[in-house]
């Protein structure tokens, strides 16, 4: 979790870890780096730290401030984390490339130990809280082509330019410009910032207070959903069907986050998934190539010397294309565009993929403007 709106887990984080070597318990209203940052609200939180809404004092604007855990082993990714995005933001002064900020960086001591605090832009909801927010239902193909331009740049800039690998690539590490919901965005919605700690404000953790509180979250959203079961059941009704959300106003331009796990790209044959997901993969794709199949270290535990995997010998072939119609409903001819745009980006041999900089130019993504505004139109 970096810099987003939404939090990255329904839950809470682990309460148990507000202690020496874990997460810095945050108020709101606390102040951070001389009085420059002031605390508004949890954003989220991950493994390795809490991310929370701050105010900038100096600049007038918000930020997201990512509070690492105190612990040596965080502290250390911490540096790595800043190492990488101090370079990405140096190197994008007019801040284009569609990969997130790095505002400041500093540490902040308190009762669990010296914790690095990243500063970063404040950016909107992930793309995989679109997808819950739409219920699942999908985009339309000129909402995935915008999407896919700017995850595209992004990654043109780390690969090519900077020689940067993200390796953590998924729907939660891509976040949109702006939130989904406006009340969510402290600008749009006008809120006042925070300067100040109010009276009586609770830790963003150890508390005994918070952990009743969440306590009592669950109960009542436990009661409440006993509760409309039985008035399904007594009305002899069928559930009430949720309507389609609306997506008009949606800003989809996004940008990648998260550059926790990413390193600077080295060589490293082999192969790290399991037969399951080679065996996916090779339904989806075709066979693998022998040279490929039986070239990595670790061949030899899922390929004979044929290329073929040793225990799943059952493969139910398909096509990307057919996969889009069956299970997504594209229609024949969109189905087959967006297949020969995804195809080549999923060949087996990495020397045949195509860099993000030759997907930029792909004629899937560069679409008249008048099909891509009669798409719209139908939307």
């Amino acid at each position: 979790m970096s810099c987003s709106s939404s939090s990255a887990s329904e839950d809470d984080e682990d309460f148990d870890s507000y202690r020496k070597g874990g997460y810095h318990a945050v108020r709101v209203g606390d102040s951070f780096a001389s009085g420059r940052f002031i605390a508004q609200r949890k954003l989220g939180w991950g493994q390795f730290s809490t991310v929370w809404l701050a105010y900038d004092t100096q600049t007038s604007k918000y930020v997201a401030l990512k509070i690492q855990k105190s612990a040596p082993e965080f502290v250390q990714a911490a540096l790595h984390e800043i190492e990488i995005l101090s370079a990405l933001t140096e190197n994008d002064p007019k801040n284009e490339k569609c990969v997130v900020q790095l505002v400041d960086h500093f540490k902040h001591r308190g009762p669990n130990g010296q914790h690095l605090c990243m500063v970063l832009e404040f950016l909107g909801d992930s793309i995989l809280h679109l997808i819950r927010y739409n219920r699942y239902k999908g985009l339309n193909l000129y909402k995935v082509r915008e999407v896919c331009k700017c995850i595209l740049i992004g990654l043109d800039y780390i690969h090519r330019e900077l020689r940067i690998i993200h390796t953590d690539l998924k729907p939660e590490n891509i976040l949109l410009m702006s939130t989904v919901n406006p009340s969510k965005d402290p600008i749009r919605s006008n809120t006042a910032p925070i300067l100040e700690r109010p009276e009586g404000s609770l830790a963003g953790g150890g508390a005994v207070n918070v952990i009743e509180k969440k306590l009592k979250q669950r109960a009542r959203r436990a009661v409440a959903k006993i509760a409309a079961e039985r008035r399904g059941m007594i009305g002899g009704c069928a559930p009430e069907v949720k309507p389609e959300r609306c997506l008009d106003g949606i800003d989809f331009r996004c940008k990648i986050v998260d550059l926790g796990n990413a390193c600077w790209a080295k060589p490293g044959p082999g192969f790290s998934e399991d037969e399951d997901h080679l065996a996916l993969m090779m339904e989806l794709l075709g066979k693998m190539p022998k040279k490929i199949a039986t070239g990595g270290g670790r061949s030899k535990d899922y390929f004979d010397r044929h290329g073929d995997l040793k225990r799943i010998r059952r493969l139910k072939h398909s096509s990307l294309s057919r996969l889009l119609i069956d299970k997504f409903k594209y229609s024949e001819t969109d189905a087959r565009e967006f297949a020969e745009f995804l195809n080549p980006i999923l060949d087996f041999d990495p020397e045949k993929r195509p860099t993000a900089q030759q997907c930029l130019q792909h004629p899937w993504l560069c679409q008249t403007a008048a099909k891509t505004a009669a798409e719209k139109s139908n939307s």
